[in-house]
């Protein structure tokens, strides 16, 4: 029998120029184990083998998990084992609008989403990705075509529509064809465009991109929540509550807008056996404190997601499990670049210098979030240059900034953002903040829908929630490139944008922290966008319910979850 060492040369032969990079790079000492299995498994490699070779290498830095620490998911609250059947009640914040796979663009819609539906991959709370309806994927060399084997056998939750690889080629054309205004090309333009998906065979679906992308499974994953597998007969001008048709475990019983959903379980999910309840409500709330007294007082077994500004009570109650996943979940409050008084830059790093982050962090939100520095790389991306020095509070700096911008005397503007979360609370602090630089700034709180359909693109500033993502590439592009679908800032800079394509084509990671380390510098200058923290996805349920994972995006996925036994 060959020792490891044997094996684990026999794999190399076997494995593609990227593989054998991320290897070196392991045996180098230049990346941990965790680092070794997150992007082992984005170029393709299985669980068990980015395990195998992590062992074979020696290499144990960083405290990794063991793979089957991570193969589940996220930690479940409660522990233990479930008993198959019995139904539970989960609570999720109302959707902003029209459950459509094209155009859901929120927490709440991405959630009923992804019950029924699923995605080629799932993004994890590890940052590692988990073949579903891919079942193993890989690259080219320079990561400009990545090859995907769809799962056979899989039946839609109709129980007679069987999915093809032509199904999958029809979602990606959907969502990557600019005539469909889907919210999906937040990820996929400048990377994917139609008539780069070709099925080759039954089973092969190819995506040839417009560029290398060393991260490109990550957006065909749950974090692009929008692209859950359809039939290619589906009929993106429908009404997909009609059927929520989808490859998921659940289908739908009955749809409410207002309300919610409620779930039965599907009897021809492809992975036996699953999922052990016999079904769930999905419950709909405008507000979170009915949601936390709902889970106190017995009437809801699980929230998906709360605030720990807003949600405190739960902190300190002994009766519930809470638990909290580190993220990239963040809020982005934007400045209109194109316009004034924000034309000026120097005005807008007054405002970023006028927060007190720290407090920020331990007052608004109990501690249960990271320091942001005004760009996209949070610390819980392996990716973000921690060397670049942290932006704090410095009030006379900023004073001497609103001089310079021909602002010494201050001006009036108005804020609009909606009313969840913690939002409203961190709009009055801003509020407070500014003052103390002569920036008069009125608030325009409105609901989710008025926020995001009226002002969220045309306010001269604003706060926008942005849900947690595995790497940082849909931050980088659509709220930051001169063509960001989502560029609330205005924000135009072809030097920022070079580097952006320099970002996503690159494969291993020491190229991607250098280009990080000159887009977090070049951000920090330009400042169109204040990131004043990284939030931890916070999430509670009774003690007697097991198995539900959550991810910092906002999905929640029950197929394993049930009663305790």
């Amino acid at each position: 029998m060959k020792d490891p060492q044997e094996q684990l040369d026999d794999i190399r032969r076997q494995r593609s120029d990227v593989e054998n990079h991320l290897i070196d790079e392991l045996r180098a000492g230049k990346i941990s184990r965790r680092e070794f299995m997150r992007r082992g498994t984005v170029v393709g490699m299985s669980f068990s083998l980015v395990a195998f070779i992590a062992a074979a290498c020696g290499n144990n830095n960083s405290g990794a998990p063991s793979p089957t620490a991570t193969v589940g998911g996220s930690p479940t609250p409660g522990g233990g084992s479930v008993k198959a059947g019995g139904t539970i009640t989960v609570s999720e914040i109302s959707p902003a609008g029209a459950v459509n796979p094209l155009t859901v663009a929120d927490e709440g819609g991405l959630a009923t989403l992804g019950q029924a539906g699923q995605y080629l991959t799932w993004s994890n709370d590890k940052l590692q990705l988990e073949p579903v309806i891919a079942e193993s994927w890989s690259p080219n060399t320079d990561g400009s075509v990545w090859t995907f084997k769809i799962r056979q056998g899989v039946t839609y939750n109709d129980g007679s529509t069987q999915l093809t690889a032509d199904d999958v080629v029809a979602t990606l054309k959907a969502h990557s064809d600019p005539a469909n205004k889907g919210n999906a090309l937040s990820a996929f333009t400048g990377v994917l465009e139609p008539d780069g998906v070709a099925a080759q065979g039954s089973d092969t679906v190819v995506c040839t991109l417009k560029a290398p992308n060393g991260s490109f499974p990550y957006l065909v994953s749950s974090d692009n929540y929008n692209v859950i597998i359809l039939p290619a007969s589906y009929d993106y001008g429908g009404d997909y509550t009609k059927s929520f048709i989808g490859t998921g475990p659940w289908k739908m019983s009955n749809f409410n807008s207002q309300t919610g959903v409620t779930y039965v379980k599907s009897p021809s999910y492809w992975q036996q056996g699953l999922p052990y309840l016999d079904g769930f409500s999905l419950k709909y709330f405008a507000d979170q404190q009915p949601q936390v007294l709902g889970l106190q007082q017995g009437s809801i077994d699980v929230i998906a997601q709360f605030s720990a500004a807003t949600g405190q009570a739960l902190l300190n109650d002994s009766a519930i499990t809470v638990y909290a996943t580190k993220s990239s979940a963040h809020r982005q409050v934007h400045m209109r670049t194109d316009q004034a008084p924000f034309d000026k830059k120097e005005i807008r790093q007054a405002l970023a210098l006028s927060l007190n982050r720290p407090d920020l962090v331990s007052g608004l939100m109990n501690g249960k979030a990271d320091l942001g520095n005004d760009s996209p790389f949070a610390p819980a991306f392996p990716q973000t240059d921690t060397s670049v020095p942290q932006r704090a509070q410095n009030i006379s700096q900023a004073q001497q900034l609103m001089s310079q911008g021909g602002a010494a005397n201050g001006f009036n503007v108005t804020l609009y953002t909606w009313n969840g979360y913690e939002i409203p609370q961190l709009a009055q602090l801003i509020q407070q903040a500014a003052a103390q630089i002569k920036i008069t700034i009125k608030l325009q709180v409105q609901d989710a829908n008025t926020y995001y359909s009226k002002y969220w693109l045309n306010s001269p500033m604003g706060i926008t929630d942005y849900g947690h993502r595995g790497v940082p590439n849909v931050f980088l592009a659509a709220p930051l490139l001169s063509t960001g679908t989502w560029n609330a800032a205005h924000y135009k800079n072809p030097a920022y944008d070079t580097l952006v394509g320099q970002y996503v084509a690159a494969v291993d990671l020491d190229a991607q922290r250098a280009v990080a380390k000159q887009i977090e510098t070049m951000l920090l200058d330009d400042t169109p966008i204040v990131f004043p923290y990284f939030y931890n996805h916070m999430s509670a349920s009774k003690p007697t319910i097991a198995g539900a994972e959550f991810t910092g995006m906002g999905h929640i996925r029950l197929t394993k979850a049930g009663l305790t036994a």
